[in-house]
């Protein structure tokens, strides 16, 4: 007899979907709730809650407030006799609200959590019988849950388990000290919503999860306020959602070196991305405030305890509230000039070097996206100053910075043949827009030739760590070209991205010296080759290297049908590609005219002067006043010399690459525009 039940036709209710549109999944999710989400426990399930010895429970009090909870009992105080019954043999810890709900047709939610596995699944269900002993609770609705961000923990038992009794109960208005050292220290609570139940809404009433990650994730704002960030998941947003819903929620921490319980309850507000104080935080994609109401602090109420084993690997890469501040202050100093310490140097190839860059200010590295450059600055022993641009060729997770350099001129090669480890370079903030989305699900195409392979690695490396994030890895082909095996640089790291994406990333090697190696592609490469490598379909190119090779390339791939905006470059300067846009192209309209005369303010320096068009450019003009603004390029592709912008209007004569922000110029392509007022006051 198949007592399981229907799945359910939609198991999303109006908040969780909410969620998801916002995120653009919606019918994605859908269909993947259908598969995962069961009005029935699986059979693993039945006997996964019976092993357990703890189990988190979601529930409201009379006055409509959520709490968290936990159930304690030796193994086998859970049982489930069918597919849709959990018999629980066991009560709530005295004083814990989780007693008031204990009544028939209460709606309650549980999560099993096996902290030494990291296993958890979570269901969802009705009060049917309570008796002396314990309660029974019909199975309304169940779903596995991912491991990510549990803690390994082992368990132990230091008295009886039915001794529930705590050594202390203290109410709480506010957090105390006592409250907020345990909240300080933690790396997982749990999280109690609800929602009002609506017959064919899939709604499940109370509801529990688990949060985790490193010592610091919990922010405690004020005496009444925590921040919490919310990392990729499963994309179910069950607790998200119910805050769509109703707001009001309940956490709850577990001292597990003591068996304290800290059980809060107060009204939740969800932060979207994009909000200032999440743009620093490594892994957070939005967060959640909540709001302390009132709360409880049972001492010792638990008989178990449990001793630290690891970390979980998703936890180790996400970040702090402390090194969030620490990151922001260094985005602050993205316009000044900051000493690095090269750690070490490793010779990548026969001309290329990695310089592996520590920041020498007691700062972190500044925030930076896959792709990106950094501008440097290089003393020269007999006085001159050099100002140069190369791509960091690593990924944001990564530690330090990396920058690889082709020997090729002045710079590099003050870089090759002086600089060692212990000394020092300075550099500005990260910069540039040649970056890579790696939750888009268009397949990316990554060709880089001789130094060019600097960017694609990066983004190799971000694809790869953030499919580990995200559970899913964005597929791509890296192309890499070079002359020889001798000059082909990062190798066996390469080899390695491609085992860790387990057949996300296909990596391929052309050279036009192959010797006798029969694992790389005789060159020259071009769209012919390229076409036995991959079948065109719907792709995203991304370029870089020498100039004839991009452009031979981008032609090749637009006279293929490949459309414009599917083919992205990096370029410097003179290897700026010539583009033919898709369709009728839109004629750009005329630059302003220069203003006849404008005076120029310079902020930070406190110069001031008037300018005249026969001045040149802002940069020119800084130059002439004695500053020293950051210039690789000068001709408007690198960014390196875009600085704020605080009063007035500036003109360029011709479109530039790089795109400055509304609030910034481009000092070597950027002159005072007519009619803003005769004044330009920049931040230099």
């Amino acid at each position: 007899m198949d007592n399981r039940g229907p799945r359910l036709d939609s198991p999303f209710h109006t908040g969780e979907r909410l969620v998801q549109e916002r995120l653009g999944i919606a019918e994605r999710m859908r269909g993947i709730g259908q598969r995962a989400i069961r009005t029935w426990m699986p059979e693993q399930h039945q006997r996964f809650y019976e092993q357990l010895p703890f189990m988190l429970a979601g529930s409201v009090d009379s006055e409509g407030r959520p709490w968290a909870s936990v159930l304690v009992g030796q193994p086998g105080f859970v049982q489930a006799p069918d597919a849709q019954r959990l018999e629980f043999n066991a009560k709530p810890v005295e004083g814990d609200p989780l007693a008031q709900a204990l009544r028939p047709d209460a709606r309650l939610g549980f999560l099993g959590i096996e902290l030494h596995t990291r296993r958890r699944n979570r269901v969802n269900g009705r009060v049917a019988q309570v008796s002396t002993q314990g309660f029974t609770l019909a199975v309304e609705q169940t779903t596995g849950n991912c491991p990510q961000y549990i803690q390994g923990r082992e368990f132990a038992w230091v008295r009886d388990a039915k001794d529930l009794r705590p050594r202390g109960i203290d109410t709480l208005a506010a957090l105390d000290d006592a409250a907020r050292a345990p909240i300080a220290q933690a790396d997982t609570l749990f999280v109690a919503t609800a929602v009002p139940l609506k017959d064919g809404d899939g709604d499940r009433g109370a509801d529990v999860s688990h949060r985790g990650g490193r010592t610091g994730f919990v922010k405690i704002e004020d005496e009444h306020t925590l921040l919490v960030p919310d990392y990729a998941g499963n994309h179910f947003f069950m607790t998200l959602g119910n805050l769509q819903l109703n707001p009001r929620a309940g956490v709850l921490f577990i001292d597990f070196d003591s068996g304290d319980l800290l059980t809060l309850t107060g009204h939740a507000e969800v932060v979207w991305d994009g909000a200032p104080e999440l743009q620093a935080f490594e892994g957070a994609e939005r967060a959640w405030r909540f709001h302390i109401e009132s709360g409880l602090r049972l001492r010792d109420a638990l008989p178990l305890r449990w001793r630290f084993r690891d970390w979980s690997p998703n936890s180790l890469i996400t970040g702090t509230w402390e090194e969030a501040e620490q990151k922001r202050q260094a985005q602050q100093l993205a316009q000044s000039w900051r000493p690095y310490r090269i750690d070490r140097v490793v010779q990548e190839s026969a001309g290329i070097r990695s310089f592996h860059l520590e920041p020498a200010d007691g700062l972190p590295v500044p925030p930076f996206q896959a792709g990106q450059h950094l501008p440097v600055r290089l003393r020269l022993p007999g006085g001159e100053t050099l100002h140069r641009t190369y791509t960091i060729s690593q990924a944001p997770g990564d530690v330090g910075l990396r920058l690889s350099v082709k020997r090729d001129g002045l710079a590099s090669g003050h870089l090759h043949d002086t600089l060692k480890a212990g000394d020092q370079i300075e550099a500005l903030g990260p910069r540039g827009q040649f970056t890579i989305d790696a939750q888009e699900r268009r397949p990316a195409v990554l060709i880089g030739a001789g130094v060019g392979i600097t960017p694609m690695i990066a983004f190799a490396r971000h694809l790869v760590a953030e499919g580990f994030r995200h559970r899913r890895t964005r597929p791509a082909h890296l192309i890499q070209v070079s002359h020889d095996a001798g000059s082909r640089a990062f190798a066996e790291e390469l080899k390695a991205l491609q085992r860790e994406a387990n057949g996300a990333l296909q990596v391929h090697t052309v050279l036009s010296l192959t010797g006798d190696d029969a694992s790389v592609l005789p060159g020259p490469f071009n769209v012919e080759l390229l076409k036995r490598l991959l079948p065109f379909d719907d792709h995203e190119f991304f370029l870089c290297g020498p100039t004839t090779f991009m452009q031979s390339v981008y032609d090749g791939l637009r006279e293929l049908g490949v459309r414009d905006e599917r083919i992205q470059a990096e370029s410097f300067g003179p290897s700026s590609l010539k583009r033919r846009p898709d369709g009728a192209q839109a004629e750009a309209p005329p630059p302003e005219p220069v203003a006849e005369h404008a005076t120029v303010v310079f902020r930070q320096s406190g110069e001031a002067a008037d300018r005249t068009p026969g001045r040149g450019t802002l940069l020119g003009f800084a130059e002439s006043k004695g500053l020293a603004p950051p210039y690789p390029c000068r001709e408007g592709h690198c960014g390196s010399c875009a600085t704020p912008l605080l009063a007035g209007r500036v003109t360029y004569a011709q479109p530039t690459a790089w795109k400055p922000a509304q609030d910034e110029v481009l000092l070597c392509c950027a002159r005072p525009a007519q009619g803003g007022g005769e004044l330009v006051e920049l931040a230099l």
